[in-house]
C-alpha cells in the first residue's frame, strides 16, 4: 500500500503540477462552496424559530429569499468546480497517456513480442480511464470533505459541546471503521484489470486473424474460447464490485446510526429546554451534511482501490527500460553507405539455439546484395539487426565505419530503409501515409517524388490527389497501390541502405512492371540488401549471398559465382530457386 500510495503520489505531482494554477483556483471555489453549504442551514435554522415565534413577515421572506439565493450560487459554483476539476484531470491524463504511448513505443521488440496489441490498448487506456476521475475528483472531494467535516463538527460545538463530541466521535468511528476496509478490494481490482488486458487481446488477435478463423471453420471454436474468457472476466469482475460494495454498505449501515444518535441528542436537548425546533433541525441537517464528506470519503476509497490497481499497472510499465539505447556517435554521413558484420551471432533468447552464428560479410558502397536461403535461416533476423531492434549476442555490426551501438537511434533509422511484401498504411490521407505523419514536407516535394518514381498514372487515378483518404490496412487499395506507396514512403527519406523483401513477388504483371520501374530508380546511387525469392530479382544484384541455418554458406559476384559449375548459386539456377528453397 505505502509503495502504491508513493507511486501515487509521484504521478500526482508529475501530471497535475503543471496545473497547479487552475488547481489553486479549483481550491479558492471550493472554499467558497462549503462556506455556502454550511450557512445555509444556520438560514433556515433562523427561518424556522422566527415562524415560531411569529416574527415579522418580511424578516421570513428575506430569510427565504437568501436561502434560495445562497443555494442558487452554490449550485453556480458546484458547476465551476465540475467543470474545472474534470479539464484538470482529462488533460493529466491525457497527457499520461501520451507518454505511455511514447514510452510503450521506444520499448524494444521482446517488450512487443512479450504483449498483444489489445493488452497494450487496456494498459495505455483502460487503466488511465480508472485514474480519470481518480485525478479529476480526488483532490477536490478530498479536501473539499475534509474541510465540509471540519466545519460542521466545529459548528456542533459551538452549538453545543455534548453535540459536537458525540457527532465527534460517531465520525471518527466512521472514519476508522473505513479505514479498516480501504485495501480490501485492491488484489481483487488488480486481477479485474487483468483479466480485462486478456478479453481484450484476446479479441484483437481473433478480429486481426478473421480471415483465417471463416476459412478455416473456427467460429464455433473462437465463440466457446470468447465465452471461456468472458465468464473469467464476469466472474472476476462481479468478485472485485462485491469486495467494493462492503465499503458502500458500511457507510450506509454507520448513517443509519448516526441519524438516530443526532436525533436522539437533538430530542433530549429539546425537552430539557436547551434547544429549539430550529436547532433540533440544525443539528439534524448537519448530521445529513456530516455523512456528505463521509460518503464522498467513501467513495473516494472505492476509487482508491481502483486507482491503486491501475496505478500499480502504469508505474510497472513505466518503470520498464529499454534495452537498445542511443549512442554517443553524430549521424551518418550522406549517400550510399557500406556495411560490415563481423563475426556477428544472434540468439532471440537464453538457453535458445542461434538464429545467427559467426556471420561476417562487407558491402561496399552503393552495391547490391542478393540475400538467399530457406525460411528460418537468418534473413529477416539480419535485417532486424541492421535497425537496431536487437542488438547482436556476439560481434560487430558496422554502417559507414561506425559500429551501430554508437550511433543514435533517429540517426540510423533515418538512413536505413525497408521494403517489405506486408505494407502498413493508416487511415489518413495519401500525404499522411507518404510522410508518416511529419510536417514540414512540402506537396512538391511529394508531388517530385511520385514524378521521380514514374508514378504520375497512379497519382492521377487518385480522387482528391495527395488529400485522397485512405482505409486503414491498405482497406480499398490493391496490393500493387500499397506497394507503391510503400516505395515513395522510402524515397522520400533518402536512406543509404535499403533492405527490400522483394515486394512485387505476388503482383500480376502489370503492376509488376511498374512497381520494377520504382525499385531500378529507388536504388540508384544507394546500397542495397535484397532478399529475393525469385530468379528474374538476383538479376539487378552485384552479389549474391546464400544463407543455411544463420550462417553464410556462399558469398561472391553474381556473374563469377553464376560462371562456377560448382557453386551452389549455379545449381540453383540451373534447378530453379523456387523449387530449391520450397
Amino acid at each position: 500500500m505505502k509503495t502504491a500510495l508513493h507511486s501515487y503520489t509521484q504521478l500526482f505531482g508529475r501530471y497535475l503540477g503543471p496545473h497547479r494554477g487552475k488547481a489553486i483556483a479549483l481550491g479558492l471555489l471550493l472554499l467558497g462552496s462549503i462556506g455556502l453549504q454550511l450557512v445555509n442551514p444556520q438560514i433556515v435554522r433562523g427561518f424556522i424559530d422566527a415562524a415560531q415565534a411569529q416574527a415579522d413577515p418580511n424578516r421570513l421572506a428575506m430569510a427565504a429569499f437568501a436561502f434560495l439565493g445562497v443555494g442558487l450560487a452554490n449550485q453556480v459554483l458546484s458547476i465551476v468546480i465540475a467543470y474545472l476539476s474534470n479539464d484538470v484531470g482529462w488533460q493529466a491524463t491525457n497527457e499520461l497517456r501520451s507518454d505511455l504511448v511514447a514510452h510503450c513505443l521506444s520499448l524494444d521488440m521482446p517488450f512487443h513480442k512479450a504483449h498483444t496489441p489489445g493488452t497494450m490498448i487496456e494498459r495505455i487506456d483502460g487503466d488511465v480511464i480508472s485514474l480519470a476521475n481518480f485525478f479529476s475528483q480526488f483532490v477536490v472531494r478530498l479536501l473539499g470533505s475534509a474541510l465540509m467535516l471540519l466545519g460542521i463538527l466545529v459548528i456542533l460545538f459551538l452549538e453545543d459541546w455534548r453535540v459536537g463530541l458525540g457527532l465527534t466521535l460517531f465520525a471518527l468511528m466512521s472514519l476508522l471503521s473505513l479505514a479498516k476496509v480501504r485495501a480490501y478490494a485492491v488484489d481483487a481490482s488488480t486481477a479485474e484489470r487483468e483479466t480485462s488486458a486478456h478479453l481484450f487481446g484476446f479479441i484483437e488477435e481473433r478480429l486481426t486473424g478473421l480471415d483465417d478463423i471463416r476459412a478455416n471453420g473456427a467460429g464455433a471454436y473462437t465463440m466457446r474460447r470468447f465465452h471461456q474468457v468472458l465468464r473469467n472476466f464476469t466472474s472476476l469482475t462481479g468478485q472485485a464490485e462485491i469486495r467494493r460494495s462492503a465499503i458502500w454498505s458500511l457507510s450506509m449501515g454507520l448513517f443509519g446510526v448516526g441519524r438516530v444518535l443526532a436525533l436522539a441528542l437533538g430530542a433530549a436537548l429539546y425537552l430539557s429546554g436547551a434547544f429549539t425546533i430550529g436547532t433540533v433541525y440544525l443539528v439534524s441537517y448537519y448530521m445529513m451534511m456530516l455523512f456528505r464528506p463521509i460518503e464522498q470519503l467513501t467513495q473516494q476509497l472505492r476509487d482508491l482501490q481502483k486507482a491503486l490497481a491501475g496505478i500499480g499497472r502504469v508505474t510497472e510499465l513505466l518503470r520498464l527500460e529499454r534495452i537498445i539505447l542511443d549512442g554517443p556517435d553524430e549521424g551518418l554521413p550522406s549517400g550510399a553507405l557500406d556495411l560490415d558484420f563481423d563475426g556477428v551471432s544472434f540468439t532471440y533468447e537464453d538457453g535458445d539455439e542461434p538464429v545467427l552464428t559467426e556471420l561476417s560479410f562487407r558491402l561496399e558502397p552503393g552495391r547490391k546484395l542478393g540475400l538467399l536461403g530457406r525460411t528460418g535461416c537468418g534473413k529477416t533476423t539480419l535485417s532486424r539487426l541492421l535497425f537496431r531492434l536487437y542488438d547482436p549476442s556476439v560481434g560487430t555490426l558496422r554502417l559507414a565505419g561506425r559500429e551501430l551501438r554508437g550511433l543514435k537511434l533517429e540517426d540510423l533509422r533515418s538512413r536505413v530503409g525497408i521494403v517489405t511484401q506486408e505494407v502498413q498504411l493508416f487511415q489518413a490521407s495519401v500525404r499522411d501515409n507518404l510522410t508518416l505523419f511529419r510536417g514540414g514536407v512540402s506537396d512538391e516535394r511529394l508531388l517530385e517524388i511520385i514524378a521521380e518514381l514514374g508514378l504520375q498514372e497512379w497519382y492521377l487515378s487518385l480522387p482528391e490527389g495527395l488529400d485522397t483518404e485512405l482505409g486503414a490496412g491498405s482497406r480499398g487499395l490493391s496490393a500493387g497501390e500499397a506497394q507503391l506507396l510503400a516505395l515513395a514512403r522510402v524515397f522520400l527519406r533518402d536512406p543509404g541502405l535499403i533492405i527490400m523483401d522483394e515486394p512485387s513477388s505476388r503482383l500480376d504483371p502489370a503492376t509488376e512492371r511498374l512497381i520494377e520501374r520504382g525499385i531500378e530508380r529507388l536504388l540508384q546511387g544507394r546500397t542495397a540488401i535484397i532478399i529475393a525469392h525469385r530468379l528474374a530479382t538476383v538479376q539487378r544484384v552485384d552479389e549474391i549471398m546464400i544463407m543455411d541455418q544463420g550462417r553464410v554458406v556462399e558469398h561472391g559476384e553474381r556473374t563469377a559465382l553464376a560462371a562456377d559449375p560448382d557453386s551452389r548459386f549455379s545449381f540453383l539456377l540451373r534447378t530453379g530457386m523456387e523449387e530449391s528453397f520450397a
